[in-house]
């Protein structure tokens, strides 16, 4: 069950990031094609769009050389799925022509939602992990030392019947976030503050 009490769009009030994937599910190119154009068209500050994507389909060397580099737990389940992304922010430089690089952190997470979103239109399903060796992939690719490889996506199918929870390491027995008025903070309750906050 979810928690979603307004009308949001379908694709957003069902989104969930699955632990399973089909195996036999296979993307095509134009569906990453499709994917890369919803990132492109991410707003950016200054339209500088300091983002860049590694993209890997199952059984192809970018995907292949991308599972290399995943970390124990991720592994059980990412090699399964049919696109596998890593995602690059421009680091900031100082005195370089990317005046607004400073702000890239922010600016690949629109990208990343956006291609998140048109995934699901395109009936896939997303998770974004974190559980891999970031230096590892950006040797493997001989990543320039302007760009920083920051998380990953998987995109793929879920088998039939796979719902929330049905990550063993990871179980969600309900799917829950923090009230709107605890993230609005004019009307955010004066209560004590959660570890390592600041008073």
């Amino acid at each position: 069950m979810t928690d979603v009490n307004l009308p949001l769009h379908p694709l957003l009030a069902a989104r969930w990031s699955p632990a399973v994937f089909d195996p036999s599910h296979v993307a095509t190119t134009e569906q990453v094609a499709v994917m890369l154009e919803a990132a492109r068209w991410a707003p950016s500050a200054g339209t500088s769009q300091p983002w860049a994507f590694l993209v890997g389909l199952r059984g192809d060397p970018v995907h292949q050389r991308l599972v290399a580099h995943l970390a124990r737990s991720s592994a059980a389940w990412a090699p399964a799925a049919s696109i596998l992304v890593a995602n690059l922010a421009h680091r900031f430089v100082e005195g370089t022509d990317w005046d607004y690089s400073e702000f890239a952190l922010y600016d690949l997470g629109q990208a990343v939602a956006h291609m998140t979103f048109q995934a699901q239109a395109l009936g896939l399903s997303v998770r974004q992990f974190r559980a891999f060796d970031r230096a590892g992939v950006e040797a493997e690719f001989a990543v320039p030392a302007h760009w920083q490889v920051t998380t990953m996506a998987a995109f793929g199918v879920s088998p039939a019947g796979a719902a929330p929870g049905d990550d063993p390491a990871r179980p969600v027995p309900q799917r829950h976030r923090r009230a709107p008025e605890e993230i609005s903070w004019p009307s955010r309750p004066q209560s004590a503050p959660h570890a390592g906050e600041t008073p």
